[in-house]
């Protein structure tokens, strides 16, 4: 047999191979890898590259060390769930890094973090001041999960004793400028209503990147702006167009406020922005 195919069915073989312990050693080895995991893949990795191109020796002695190095962190885990002592040990503990905004020096010197380090891991939770943090732990992921003080959280509407409705994910109804069916469907829209929408902005499929139908039925609409995209339109043009948008959100917001006060005061900004628009449109060519 050539020396090229042998290496090309020796890889094969790897390959599929690996495959099967990965299946295996389950989802962890890819989302989360504790110590010994994180050796074991590096190791299964050369193994399997000198399986692939080592010649000399019988393919079997690569496929039990393989099998040795893959079988090892499943029954490591299966341990971790029975034993608690053998999961501390093997995946180590959380560390309170901070506790009522003072860090922890010590705890942080056992983590091997810096001053920098953590406060880099506090702006990535959007965290500026140490002073906020009622405690952050060092999870064993690596992770630091940060709890504010009580004065720094945000409102919540529970908090104000507001009822607010279900928040729903917006539907994408237009993507690379072609119609997405299912999605407006699941609206309750057509076709012809979303033709109807962009024909209000002067606009065509071909003009829309993307365009999503949020909950409330407002249509949002990301146009080509690149250099393969449509000609740049006049500024009036553009004015014009994003008051016409404009006047739409209004009487929408007029339609569905319940407050008579906040109805009336969208329909008296409505009834401007119209006269506005009067204004404009004799400039404005079609």
């Amino acid at each position: 047999m050539p020396d090229w195919l042998n290496i090309a069915l020796r890889s094969i073989g790897a390959l599929v191979y690996l495959f099967l312990l990965t299946k295996l050693i389950g989802k962890r080895q890819i989302r989360q890898l504790t110590y010994i995991e994180y050796i074991v893949g590096i190791t299964i990795g050369s193994i399997a590259a000198f399986m692939a191109t080592e010649m000399d020796g019988p393919i079997f002695h690569s496929l039990i060390s393989l099998t040795i190095f893959a079988v090892f962190p499943a029954l490591s885990e299966w341990l971790s769930l029975k034993s608690k002592w053998y999961r501390d040990m093997m995946e180590g503990k959380s560390t309170i890094v901070i506790q009522d905004g003072k860090i922890l020096e010590n705890n942080l010197a056992k983590e091997k973090l810096t001053a920098e380090d953590l406060l880099e891991q506090l702006r990535v939770k959007n965290v500026f001041r140490v002073a906020d943090v009622e405690f952050a732990l060092m999870e064993t992921s690596g992770e630091l999960t940060v709890q504010l003080k009580t004065e720094q959280l945000p409102v919540t509407p529970s908090q104000l004793k507001l009822n607010v409705a279900p928040a729903k994910p917006p539907q994408t109804v237009i993507m690379d400028g072609k119609i997405m069916p299912i999605p407006l469907a699941a609206l309750g829209k057509d076709q012809v209503w979303l033709e109807t929408q962009l024909k209000k902005r002067n606009k065509t499929l071909q003009d829309v990147f993307l365009g999503q139908v949020d909950e409330s039925g407002n249509l949002y609409l990301d146009f080509v702006s690149d250099a393969g995209g449509s000609k740049k339109k006049p500024q009036i043009q553009e004015t014009y167009e994003t008051l016409k948008q404009c006047l739409q959100d209004l009487e929408q917001q007029a339609n569905a406020e319940q407050n008579s006060k906040l109805q009336a005061k969208y329909k008296n900004n409505a009834a401007k922005l119209e006269e506005i628009l009067k204004q404009i449109q004799p400039q404005y060519k079609h």
